[in-house]
């Protein structure tokens, strides 16, 4: 290829991202311009470098990889996302789509399914892996008859977001409330869809303006 695809990649697990960036500068096909742990380093390499395809972490720690993709749209950027992931719920994945990642691939999958995915996407096409493709399928039912109650809080997410009200990070609720991150995490992602946000400061803005009636009842 004559001119090789321009990669910035985005992983906060930095064992993970050091390993990829060596098997991407082996492929003739690629060329590493940049990599990263966070969005705001993110941001300063795009500012600075041009790049084709964003490999993007779903979870960043106390990120969500996904907010990155509100930049991008703003600069209206031709740069295309792949996200690399070690598992997203559907309802993210679907989410993700929507707002413009041109595909998602499982971190097991092998070395020359990661590359067929790069090439594609650089190219303008979407990629799926099968199993993500045939979860989405069976999904979809389910997500159509939940939508009735979209704009009702189950406990747990009244009381995710009651914490986030308090400025309480992922850890401490995740202390509060006995579950893991991992489930702070998942709880927050259903708020943002139920909000049609991206961030926790437009949550917030969205609780108080539209939905604390329901969404900001004292607790009992």
């Amino acid at each position: 290829m004559s001119n090789p695809v321009r990669i910035l990649l985005v992983d906060d697990h930095a064992l993970f991202r050091e390993s990829l960036v060596r098997f991407l500068e082996s492929e003739s096909d690629f060329r590493v311009v940049g990599h990263c742990a966070t969005i705001v380093q993110a941001r300063q390499i795009l500012s600075s470098a041009p790049v084709d395809v964003i490999l993007l972490d779903y979870d960043l720690g106390e990120e969500f990889g996904t907010d990155l993709l509100q930049e991008l749209h703003i600069r209206e950027s031709s740069v295309r996302v792949l996200i690399v992931t070690a598992g997203m719920r559907d309802s993210v994945t679907v989410n993700a789509l929507n707002t413009g990642v041109s595909g998602v691939i499982f971190k097991h999958s092998g070395p020359g399914q990661l590359i067929d995915a790069i090439q594609r996407v650089a190219k303008g096409e979407t990629w799926l892996d099968e199993g993500i493709m045939r979860s989405l399928i069976a999904d979809s039912s389910e997500r159509k008859e939940s939508e009735q109650g979209v704009r009702s809080l189950s406990e747990r997410q009244h009381q995710v977001l009651r914490s986030i009200l308090d400025g309480l990070a992922n850890k401490e609720i995740a202390a509060k409330l006995e579950v893991s991150e991992t489930s702070v995490k998942a709880t927050i992602q259903e708020l943002f869809n139920k909000a049609g946000v991206r961030t926790r400061s437009q949550l917030v803005r969205i609780a108080i303006e539209k939905y604390s009636t329901d969404w900001l009842r004292s607790e009992r």
